[in-house]
């Protein structure tokens, strides 16, 4: 199956939509790669997901990716005497580590942690800031807190504090069983939560050792503050706006998006559009006006994905989410100002023999107006380089590694297929000319560009460019 579109769509499963009947009506409609939240999965129904997907694949004959996004620490306070209270803005609270039941006064903050790292002025919000707390007085085991936003506060509720970076690694150890089941079931990419710095990535790496990518979702101001860096170790991003709407200003939101967005794309790394992107469709068959002009800006910003989470995993219309967002996504690509935005803002190539190639296959292609580009990649880093030219001509990525081509899913613009590496330079060129003809790339005697390396079967050495015609089946 051919998608008419270059921005893939990231579909999360969940009670709504794990049913192999389901998932393979959520690929049809769109989703390239399915997303399972291991906040609320366990390890039997992530094994059992896994080999559905695999099911699935096997019947479209397609690579289909899957990710594995780990909770992340979930930081709350403790639980009232009575369930809840009520709050004022003005007053005066104190959050301590004494384990016992809070008052109008106080509560438990099982979080020694936070203790720590509280300073005078500091905020914490606390039930995705709806109640907007800041810190007078700090000590490692009591903060006196001013009350500045908020009505009403429960049993435990989230805790963030985004002025304090936390002494503790993003990976928790549920997170460590999580990472370890999922690399077992052979998942392909695994998001890690509240990144704060490049070493929480680290840990993830050390683990998975290449058998999964691993993709660092930036919702933490420390994060957008450290995005270079975390850039450099991660593989992918993804916008996790969720979060991030609730640590900073919703109003900056937006312009974090383009900047995550742009960073991800100068670097050649896949970035992720998510949250709240088609909400309304949790409940309602039709999105809001203003859900479709944010999955537009999106998609006309060159994201590689835009994502799902409740509308496909817990909703009502899964399939019309993805459906709906796949027409949205493939009008936003035929509008004019489409191309000249993904002209405007490509970047130069670095001093690479393989982003020098990539550039000129991109405008050889364009220029000849071939009818595709056909990248020959074991690690995926040739066809990444191919993608991030964001060229109007299509991208096949061809791979001898399975692995690799469900990876490379998730990557804007690439039409991923698995095979047998070619014996020879002149079979390689026959079977990217057979593939791109088999597909629906191309036709007799139309032209298409190859890029690989030579010698054959070695990884990361793009050095070959070669155009071709394209003859008929033999």
């Amino acid at each position: 199956m051919r998608r008419s579109r270059k921005v893939k769509i990231l579909a999360t499963l969940g009670p709504a939509s794990s049913e192999k009947a389901t998932i393979r009506s959520l690929y049809e409609a769109g989703a390239d790669i399915f997303r399972i939240n291991m906040s609320h999965t366990d390890h039997p129904k992530l094994r059992a997901m896994v080999a559905t997907i695999r099911e699935v694949e096997g019947d479209v004959g397609r690579p289909i990716g899957i990710l594995a996004d780990l909770q992340g620490p979930k930081l709350r306070i403790g639980a009232f005497a009575e369930g809840e209270i009520e709050i004022s803005p003005g007053d005066v609270f104190v959050l301590d580590s004494k384990p016992t039941p809070g008052t109008r006064k106080r509560v438990h903050l099982p979080h020694p942690e936070i203790l720590a790292a509280l300073e005078p002025g500091h905020r914490l919000l606390l039930d995705d800031g709806k109640v907007q707390l800041r810190v007078t007085e700090a000590t490692r085991t009591r903060a006196t807190v001013t009350v500045e936003a908020g009505v009403r506060l429960s049993d435990r509720k989230g805790v963030s504090v985004p002025d304090s970076t936390i002494d503790f690694g993003a990976l928790t150890e549920k997170d460590r069983s999580d990472l370890e089941a999922a690399l077992n079931a052979g998942v392909d990419w695994v998001a890690l939560s509240f990144v704060q710095r490049p070493e929480d990535l680290a840990e993830v790496k050390k683990i998975a050792r290449g058998r999964a990518a691993v993709m660092a979702k930036i919702e933490k101001p420390q994060a957008v503050e450290r995005l270079d860096s975390i850039i450099d170790f991660a593989d992918a991003l993804m916008v996790a706006r969720g979060d991030l709407g609730v640590e900073l200003p919703l109003e900056r939101v937006p312009g974090i998006q383009k900047r995550i967005t742009r960073a991800a794309r100068r670097a050649g790394k896949p970035v992720v559009v998510a949250t709240q992107m088609l909400e309304s469709m949790i409940h309602a068959p039709v999105p809001t006006r203003a859900e479709v002009s944010d999955v537009a800006t999106a998609v006309f910003e060159g994201a590689d994905a835009v994502m799902l989470s409740a509308e496909s995993a817990s909703g009502d219309f899964p399939v019309e989410s993805v459906a709906t967002m796949d027409r949205i996504a493939t009008e936003v690509e035929r509008d004019p100002n489409y191309r000249n935005i993904m002209h405007a803002q490509r970047t130069e190539p670095e001093a690479t023999g393989a982003d020098a190639i990539s550039a000129a296959a991109r405008q050889i292609a364009e220029t000849l107006n071939l009818a595709v580009i056909c990248c020959y990649t074991s690690s995926g880093s040739t066809a990444m380089r191919a993608a991030r030219e964001r060229p109007q001509t299509p991208i096949i990525a061809l791979s001898p590694v399975l692995g690799t081509a469900r990876r490379l899913s998730l990557v804007w613009g690439l039409h991923c297929v698995a095979g047998p590496e070619p014996d020879t330079l002149e079979d390689m060129i026959h079977n990217a000319c057979r593939i791109a003809l088999r597909e629906g790339f191309a036709k007799p005697d139309q032209r298409l560009i190859v890029t690989a390396g030579v010698p054959l079967g070695q990884t990361g050495v793009t050095n070959m460019l070669r155009v071709a015609f394209v003859e008929g089946e033999r």
